[in-house]
Parts: structure tokens; sequence; C-alpha cells
């Protein structure tokens, strides 16, 4: 049987090498040079180079020099150093730094986005998001972390006799582990507030994602960033990973929930913070009112870009029953005329997927879901003609409890359809499962969008758009609830995070307490004074 999905136009010719042409092996020596290990290497192996494959053509990238922890220690201690005379520096000639940055990163885009598309196989829009986030939030803090960080007066104990400030000192060396699906955005988007905030900074790079790390980090330097403040380290996950959360005063990890736990769990034992995003399995809701063209549209945008490999995309949408046969033939026309194709320029809307093992992930989810009875109206097979990674965008009915894509993270271009009778329904539907990331509820009453928002159990809600719109909002917080993490990055947490709040309180004329031999007649004119305070209504 024939879907939409046979509309998809032909491919272009398969490249015979993904790598950009202007990449040359000294540019990726010269960024190699950022990794960060020691010199001497007696008594210990050699950990080897970190290699990985190029998602549109599986021809090898290549190798990034790897760590061991002895070279993470070395790396966190370089920062910590550095961090002393940065924690001084004013707050003004930190955010020209960030600044400058800005500017060369919208200068030099392009070659981000071509190592961007190299390592992960996204399709060229996806990865210039990448860019105009990252802008975004160095705009924000740069021109933000004055106030965010400002000391802030307080009423103290004795008015008039006690002056108190709170305010905020660095943390001293934060750590970042940040996946491969986002290497620019989720890799650089932390270290900026955590370096505005006046702390050192360990990286942990993806195996996958390497080379934009490394290329962001010389153009940090290029803006004026201090050599030794932020240090990047490369390796195995585990051991890499595991060594930079060990030596950090504060965790910063986006990634898998099992991850996370283990990490929350390692900085529990040092009582260091950490902040963690994790995984989702996202609802979106139509209602009987919506506009079901706009609300397809939306839904496709949100269930497939990035190929699916966003925490924050869809996977579950919930349709009102009394639009739910006009919603589904929508998204599957809609979705049957996205073009794949392995380019670097913006003709296609969906890339690759980033590896065999994401592709076999899918291919579980979809084909055990089918074996159980659900229908693919859309896509359902791998694309081997357009890319050895690619999948077609996939749209399911049918789906039961008893199908792993149903509950389980698929993480790839798969959305699954599910009729609904109530708005009380839809809010118990969303709420299923353990995760709690984002979602989104489409509608033309937006007063009632807002109050089933407020009952579904999620980090963000977007009303009338599928993710986009709380994600790039960044004077406010973005993170999760439940399984899906703790803490938030953007806005005043995004940044606060990364400092302590310290009291300091100055006592004038004379010192709290009663003078010696007089403590019961204190006692009774304190009682007098709170009553009083009472009765005045003061705090």
């Amino acid at each position: 049987m024939s879907t939409e999905q046979d509309q998809i136009e032909a491919p272009p010719p398969r490249m015979a090498n993904s790598r950009p042409a202007w990449v040359t092996d000294e540019l990726i020596e010269r960024w190699c040079a950022w990794v960060h290990q020691e010199g001497a290497r007696e008594g210990r192996p050699a950990p080897g180079a970190v290699t990985a494959l190029a998602p549109y053509d599986l021809s090898p990238l290549p190798p990034v020099p790897a760590c061991d922890p002895r070279d993470v220690a070395a790396a966190a201690a370089t920062a910590t150093e550095a961090r002393h005379t940065w924690a001084h520096t004013p707050i003004g000639r930190r955010a020209a730094i960030v600044l400058a940055f800005h500017d060369l990163l919208l200068r030099r885009q392009d070659e981000v986005l071509d190592l961007i598309q190299w390592e992960t196989g996204k399709a060229r829009y996806h990865a210039w998001q990448e860019v105009a986030q990252v802008a975004a939030i160095a705009r924000h803090y740069a021109r933000r972390a004055r106030r965010y960080l400002a000391p802030r007066r307080v009423r103290g104990m004795v008015p008039g006799l006690t002056k108190v400030r709170e305010v905020r000192v660095p943390r001293g060396l934060v750590g970042i582990v940040s996946p491969w699906n986002y290497p620019l955005y989720l890799g650089v988007g932390d270290v900026l507030p955590a370096l505005l905030a006046g702390n050192g900074v360990v990286s942990k790079a993806d195996s996958q994602t390497a080379l934009t790390l490394l290329w962001t980090r010389e153009l940090m330097a290029q803006a004026g960033l201090p050599a030794g403040l932020w240090r990047i380290v490369a390796g195995d996950g585990e051991v890499v990973g595991s060594a930079v959360v060990d030596a950090a005063d504060y965790v910063c990890f986006t990634g898998s929930t099992a991850t996370g736990r283990t990490v929350a769990e390692r900085a529990a034992r040092r009582l260091v913070g950490c902040s963690l995003e994790l995984g989702g399995k996202n609802p979106l809701i139509v209602r009987a009112d919506a506009d079901v063209t706009a609300a397809a549209a939306g839904t496709v945008v949100a269930a497939f870009a990035n190929t699916g490999q966003m925490c924050i995309h869809i996977e579950r949408v919930y349709v009102h029953e009394r639009v739910y046969d006009a919603f589904r033939d929508e998204l599957v026309h809609l979705t049957g005329k996205l073009r794949l194709a392995p380019t670097y320029d913006y003709s296609a809307d969906v890339g690759s997927l980033l590896s065999a093992a994401q592709l076999a992930a899918v291919e579980d989810h979809v084909g055990d879901a089918v074996a159980k009875g659900a229908t693919a109206l859309a896509g359902g097979r791998p694309r081997p003609d357009i890319g050895p990674l690619f999948y077609a965008p996939t749209v399911l009915e049918g789906v039961t409890d008893a199908m792993a894509v149903c509950r389980a993270e698929t993480f790839g271009p798969v959305v699954s359809l599910y009729p609904f009778a109530s708005d009380d329904e839809a809010v118990s539907l969303a709420n299923q499962g353990s995760y709690g990331l984002s979602a989104s509820i489409w509608s033309r009453d937006t007063r009632t969008a807002d109050r089933m928002a407020r009952r579904i159990h999620c980090g963000s809600v977007n009303i009338n758009d599928g993710a986009a719109a709380a994600a790039g909002s960044i004077e406010a917080g973005m993170g999760g609830m439940r399984d899906s993490g703790l803490g938030r990055r953007h806005g005043a947490e995004g940044i606060l995070k990364y400092t302590e709040s310290q009291t300091v309180a100055a006592q004038r004329l004379m010192p709290l307490g009663p003078p010696p031999g007089a403590v019961e007649s204190f006692v009774r004119r304190t009682n007098g004074q709170l009553a009083l305070l009472r009765r005045m209504r003061v705090r």
C-alpha cells in the first residue's frame, strides 16, 4: 500500500565523502590542541584517540586525542587557578568577551554549521537553530548578568542597626557534560553563564561531536577568553565524564535519565550541586476548537526537527475525537512532503540519524508497534537510498500500552496518534509516564489552554507552538520535572545556579543580645517589641 511518504523527492546522488572541503588537516590539528592532555605519561598507557563516523556516509571522522582521569584532574587544576583572577575581573569585561564571541559566531557561522552537519548529520536549518540560540544566550547574559548577580539589600534583624546584603559568589569550578544532539547549543550555552558568573569550566566533549566544541573554544580564545579558564577533555564517557563530575564544584549534565541518576548520586556523595536536563516523552494536545491545519504543521516541526533527536521533541499526539480524522489526514499529508537529503545547503527538511545504534532503536520501536497491530500511516521504514542512517518521518496510529513506542523515549522521527474525548482525559493522558520535560496545547481558546497547561506536570508548556516558543524564550527557565531532570537553564536560574548565596550582615553601635545580668528584662522588652511590630504589620 502506498503512503504520502512516497511523495518525497528522489534523493540527490550519494556523496563520496562528507568532509567539508575547507576543513584541512592543519585546522583539525589546531582544534585538537585544545584538548587538555598532560605532556608526560610515564607509567600510564595512552588512552588512544576518540574516533567516530560521519552520519551522512559513515566515513571516519578525524580522531580526537583521548584523555584519562589524570588529564581531567590537570584540566581542573588549570581552570581553578585561572578562575581566581577571572572572579575578580569586572563583570563588564567578562560581558565584553562574551559579546565579542557573539559577533564572531555570527560572522563565521558557516564554518560551525558545516562542522555540526558533518558530525551529526542534521539538516542545515536545524544546525543554524543552534547558532541562533547560542547567540541569544550570549546577548542575554552579557546584558543581564550584572543585574542577576547584583548584591541584594535586605532588612536586618534590628532595622537601623543591622545592615544586611545577600551577595552572589562563584561556585569555583563548573563541570559540564553535554550530549551529541546539540553540540553547540548544549555544549556552549551552559558554558557562557558559568563563565560570566566568575567560574572556571571543564567541559567533557562528546565523542561524536568534539570538533564542534573545539572550534568554539578557539573562537572564544579569539574573543579574548583567558587560555586556562575553559578547558576541554575528551574520551570515554564513563571514565572521563565521571572524572569531570568528581572534580567539579558544580555539575551541569544533559543526557539520558539513567546516566543523570548516576551523575546526581556522584555529586551528592561529595555534597556538590548539579543541574540535570534528561529524557522526555513529550505530549501534544489538539483540542476540538484548534486550527487543524496550523496544529498539523506545528506537529511536523515539533516531531521531526533535528530528525526527532532532541529531548523536547513531540512523540505523543492526543487529538480530540471530533477533529481526529481531519488532523490525521493533514499530518500525514504534510509529513509526506518533507524532503530528506545529505546536503550542506538549506534544501533538506530532515537530516540523518546520528548512528547505527540510533537507527536500530527507531527500527525496533516502529517494528514492535507494527507487529503488535499499529499502522504506519507515513514512513515506517529506513531510507538507505538517501543515506545509510536515514529513516522516513513516521506517523503511527493504533499504538497501545503493549508497545514500547507508547512509553519509552524513541529519540527519532516517530510520532504516535491517540484520540481523546474531553480536556480532562487529554490532561490525564499527557501526564502518563514518568517524564515531564515539555508539552504543547493547540486551541483557539488560549485561556482554557492556559488552565490546562498548569495541570500538566512538565517544565514547559507551549500553547499554539510545538516546543520552540518556550525553549527560545531565554529569559524564562527551561528544564524538567519528575524523571526529566533537576534545575533550569536560561533565565535568572540559568546563571544563579553557578553561584552560591552569601549573607553579609554588619551590626552597628551595639552587639545583639542582652547586657550582662539583664536577660529576663531583655526578653520582656523584646517580646513587647515583637508584639508592636505585629500590630504595625511589619513583616
